[in-house]
């Protein structure tokens, strides 16, 4: 599962593409060790934090929530991230449910 229920939010798993041609999700990404993580495109360059930024502000605008209600708490300069999303936990699970 790429997201999972915590105290007071959301950790949510992702695997960023930078760069990319067209912005947007693009399903769920399997790593080799089973885990899934929901695979993201953002046009901005991995550079400077740049592409976290886009990162954070694509997922706020799809989510419908503040962009400070997000926190990239690991992966900072690679493809696969962990983010925490405050907020309600069963809500926060089902629009990201809904996104993939």
């Amino acid at each position: 599962m790429f997201c999972q229920p915590v105290e007071n939010g959301v950790k949510l798993f992702v695997r960023l593409s930078p760069k990319a041609k067209r912005e947007g999700i693009e399903g769920v990404y399997a790593e080799p060790d089973g885990s899934e993580r929901l695979k993201i495109a953002v046009n901005a360059p991995p550079v400077d934090g740049k592409a976290n930024e886009a990162l954070i502000k694509g997922l706020a605008k799809r989510l419908k929530i503040a962009k400070s209600a997000i926190v990239l708490t690991a992966g900072a300069a690679d493809r696969s991230k962990t983010l925490f999303i405050a907020g309600d936990s069963d809500e926060l699970m089902k629009k990201l449910e809904d996104l993939k």
